[in-house]
């Protein structure tokens, strides 16, 4: 049996109202909520490193009592559920109360290791949060969701991680596009889990509120409870903890533009406090390298999410933290402090390309060598992932040309680069030339930073085809690939294979919306 230790609810303020309605709450930070049951739940897959890292006993997967508990059918002895309340800026506005709208935690698992592991079930029914939304998920979210926290976690991302992915037996109405078309959609149940889903939007709602005090109580549970170190530094407590938030935050962005992953809805309240990838909506990997591309539709006007804005997005965000925590620090030392995020992100950023280029370490240069070699990917439609699994295997000898163009989409913006690669192939291989190292070592290096395998938008809406017509083979066979993201697998090359024409424009293979 697992062991709960719901530290959350416990040494938090929680809401006196025991009733389930949409409404605001005050002086809060939780609110006891039970999942509601569905008709039919069916385990349709599992993360077995994270089954075995909590703890669970063999062959749990197989009963009734643990499927149910992963559906919202029933609770296991310890778990206590809640859904905590937030706020958060939504594409730069304030939103004001938001809060798990989908979502209900069960409780805090304590592993025989000393780690805690929260388990929250998303798509388990309505709460106190839920505006106007049914609290429901669909088959096709929460199948991304599974999928990609597994995926970052293997890719070396931070990130939530997921246990379970159910079927509830039920259909949900979805809007998919909020077009106006809704229909009908399977829906699901996915359990993620972390140390604590705490995220920037906690901080905001009490010092919009000015309610200090509660404000300080939870301020000083994280640090106690999620950043113990820092009690004994020489520094204020807050300061320490904001400068290692922006830390985390940095190098959690540098690691998302080293993989080319792309959030797609970076609101504050999708920010963990942790410095976790967290809230798998709209998101996407770039194809066809472009710094401008966002997956999610609802960002297509100002692209405020794209690819290349996040590391700018991130800082905002942590200024917004920085304005809330002022309520307790209000000489504005802590804005002081944002040049963490700065040099974290770009140390990180440094390290991640260095190996991406094959690098033994940054010099001064590299950066201007990388950038003329980003814009003429931009130019050249090539595919980020390819071009640098291809990258590592040129040599000043072969025709480093013909590999390269590989990772080419079409043939007009190809010619139209290749001069321009062409010379670029010359400065890098001089570069590579300062370090004698010979290319089998290069190589290995280079395929240690650069992925053979991610989560591409168009296989993960193939595996949810193929799901919600009752085949699973697809999306098990794509959880099995991705836990190796950095080996070449035989025989599984498709998997590896660039966007086809067809998932071009196609829903849910280029940009998806916040439902997806």
């Amino acid at each position: 049996m697992l062991r709960f230790d719901n530290c959350f609810r416990r040494e938090l303020p929680g809401d006196p109202d025991a009733c389930n309605e949409v409404r605001q709450v005050h002086g809060a930070v939780w609110s006891a909520v039970q999942p509601s049951p569905v008709r039919a739940p069916r385990l349709l897959a599992h993360s077995p490193e994270m089954a075995a890292e909590l703890g669970l006993p063999a062959g749990w997967e197989r009963r009734p009592e643990w499927v149910g508990a992963l559906a919202g059918n029933g609770i296991l002895p310890g778990m206590e559920p809640y859904a905590s309340c937030y706020g958060g800026h939504q594409f730069g506005q304030w939103a004001g109360q938001l809060g798990d709208g989908r979502a209900i935690s069960l409780g805090e698992v304590l592993t025989d290791g000393g780690r805690r592991w929260e388990l929250q079930l998303k798509g388990a029914g309505r709460t106190p949060y839920s505006r106007r939304g049914d609290g429901r998920a669909v088959l096709r979210s929460s199948l991304r969701e599974f999928l990609c926290s597994e995926a970052m976690h293997h890719l070396g991302v931070p990130t939530t991680r997921a246990l379970s992915l159910v079927a509830t037996g039920e259909d949900v109405w979805r809007d998919m596009f909020y077009d106006g078309n809704p229909a009908l959609e399977p829906g699901a149940v996915v359990c993620r889990v972390a140390p604590s889903f705490i995220r920037f939007g906690h901080f905001e709602l009490p010092a919009f509120r000015q309610d200090r005090a509660l404000l300080q109580r939870l301020v000083d549970f994280t640090i106690s409870r999620h950043f113990p170190g820092l009690q004994a530094e020489a520094e204020e407590p807050l300061a320490a903890w904001f400068r290692e938030v922006c830390a985390r935050t940095g190098r959690l962005v540098a690691r998302w533009m080293q993989v080319g992953f792309v959030h797609g809805v970076m609101n504050t309240d999708n920010m963990s406090i942790l410095g976790l990838t967290i809230d798998y909506g709209p998101y996407g990997w770039v194809d066809d390298f472009d710094p401008g591309w966002t997956p999610n539709i609802t960002d297509a006007a100002g692209r405020r999410y794209c690819f290349g804005r996040q590391p700018e997005v991130a800082r905002w965000n942590l200024e917004r933290l920085a304005e809330a925590l002022a309520l307790l620090e209000p000489t504005g030392a802590l804005a002081d402090l944002l040049g963490a995020y700065d040099d974290a992100y770009n140390a990180e950023a440094a390290r991640l390309f260095a190996g991406k280029f094959g690098f033994a370490a940054w010099q001064d240069g590299d950066g201007e060598l990388v950038g003329e070699v980003l814009e003429l990917l931009r130019q050249g439609e090539m595919d980020m992932t390819e071009f640098f699994r291809q990258l590592a295997h040129v040599d000043a000898g072969g025709d480093p040309l013909a590999r390269l163009q590989e990772a080419a989409y079409r043939p007009e913006p190809w010619r139209a680069c290749r001069a321009g690669l062409e010379a670029w192939l010359g400065r890098y291989f001089q570069r590579l030339g300062q370090e004698a190292v010979s290319p089998g070592l290069r190589r290995n290096r280079m395929n240690a930073f650069n992925p053979r395998y991610v989560l591409r938008n168009y296989l993960a809406q193939q595996a949810i085809d193929k799901a919600e017509a009752g085949d699973l083979s697809l999306m098990l066979e794509l959880q099995e690939v991705l836990r190796r993201p950095y080996e070449e697998q035989p025989g599984r090359e498709a998997f590896a294979a660039m966007r086809p024409d067809w998932a071009r424009h196609r829903a849910g293979c280029s940009m998806l919306s916040c439902s997806s």
